[in-house]
C-alpha cells in the first residue's frame, strides 16, 4: 500500500540535482533547523571519531560539526551527486593552496540512499541528520539501518518536517482542484515508533513550529523550487495547473495574510536516540523447554 507520504525517490534525486547551485541562496530554513540541533550537542557527552551527516546536501551542517570536532572524521552522505559536488568546491574554495596542492583536507562524501546505507555494521560513532528524513518512505527501514551501523554506545540526532508543514499553502491549492500538490510528512509518533522498532533506545522527540514570511504565493513556490522541495510525493497530480486554478490558489493564500506578510509554516520534528543492545536469544532445547542458566558465585571464606 502506498502512504500519503510517499515520494517518488527518482524524482526526489533529480530535483535536488536541480538545486545544487541555487540551494545555499534559499537554504535560510535549512541553516537555522541545522543551528538549533547544534545546540542540542551542547547537552550531549559524546567525542566521536567518524561522524555520518545522512542527507549533507551542500555541507553546512557537516562544516558544523568538523569545527566542533576537529579530530573526527565527518562523512557526508547524500543521494543527489551535485549536491556533494557544491560541497567539496566550498571545502577547497576555503582551503590555501598546500591543502589543495596535497589534498590533505579532501573531503569524505558518498553518494547514496539513506535507506540502504553503503556503511558496515558498527563503524559509526554519531550520525546526524539534519531535514532529511522527510523525503524517505520507509522511517522503520531508516532508523534499522542507523541501528546496523552505529557502534555501541553511538547515537543519531535528527531533525525532520511533520504533517502540519506548508499547511496553509496545502489548504490554498485544496481550494483549487483538491489535488495533491504540496508534499505530506509522516507524524512524530510513527517516528517515536519507528526508532523502537528499530531497536534504538531512549528516544526522545519533540517539535517547534517556525514561520517563514513571503510577500506572494509565487515567492513561496519559487523558494522550495530553488532548494528542491517542491512536490515530489508518488501520488501527485501530473502537470501545470492552468492560469485560473493558480488564480484560485493565490485568492485561497491570501486569507493567511497578517501585517502585509503571507506565513509558510514549517512543523519541525526533533530526536534522537542510541544504539540499543541486541537481544539475546533464548537456548531452547528441541524439545521446546527453555535453558536458564546461573552462575553460581563462590563461598565467602
Amino acid at each position: 500500500m502506498t502512504e500519503a507520504f510517499y515520494t517518488d525517490k527518482q524524482q526526489v534525486r533529480a530535483s535536488f540535482e536541480r538545486a545544487a547551485h541555487s540551494y545555499d541562496a534559499a537554504a535560510v530554513l535549512q541553516r537555522e533547523v541545522s543551528d538549533r540541533m547544534a545546540e542540542r550537542l551542547d547537552y550531549i557527552k559524546l567525542q566521536p571519531a567518524v561522524i555520518l551527516d545522512a542527507g549533507s546536501g551542500t555541507g553546512y551542517g557537516s562544516a558544523g560539526l568538523r569545527r566542533r570536532y576537529p579530530d573526527a572524521r565527518v562523512v557526508e552522505l547524500d543521494l543527489a551527486h551535485a549536491m556533494l559536488c557544491a560541497s567539496r568546491d566550498k571545502q577547497r574554495a576555503g582551503q590555501g593552496m598546500l591543502s589543495r596542492l596535497f589534498k590533505s583536507q579532501q573531503p569524505w562524501q558518498v553518494c547514496a540512499d539513506v535507506e540502504r546505507l553503503p556503511l558496515a555494521d558498527n563503524s559509526v560513532d554519531m550520525i546526524w541528520s539534519s531535514l532529511t528524513i522527510q523525503w524517505l518512505n520507509l522511517p522503520d527501514a531508516v532508523f534499522a539501518e542507523f541501528q546496523r551501523v552505529l557502534k555501541p554506545g553511538g547515537m543519531v540526532l535528527f531533525a525532520t518536517l511533520g504533517p502540519d508543514t506548508l499547511y496553509e499553502l496545502r489548504a490554498a491549492f485544496g481550494a483549487a482542484d483538491g489535488g495533491n500538490h504540496v508534499n505530506q510528512f509522516i507524524d512524530m509518533h510513527d517516528l517515536g515508533d519507528a526508532m523502537l522498532a528499530s531497536g534504538m533506545s531512549e528516544p526522545v522527540m519533540d517539535m517547534e513550529k517556525i514561520v517563514m514570511t513571503y510577500a506572494s504565493a509565487r515567492e513561496v513556490m519559487q523558494d522550495l523550487k530553488s532548494i528542491g522541495a517542491h512536490n515530489v510525493t508518488a501520488g501527485r497530480k501530473r502537470g501545470l495547473l492552468g492560469k485560473q486554478a493558480w488564480q484560485r490558489v493565490c485568492d485561497a493564500y491570501e486569507g493567511y495574510r497578517r501585517d502585509g506578510q503571507l506565513p509558510a509554516t514549517y512543523e519541525v520534528l526533533y530526536g534522537h536516540a542510541w544504539k540499543g543492545m541486541p537481544k539475546q536469544k533464548p537456548n531452547i532445547l528441541p524439545d521446546g523447554r527453555q535453558v536458564i542458566e546461573f552462575t553460581r558465585k563462590p563461598p565467602k571464606r
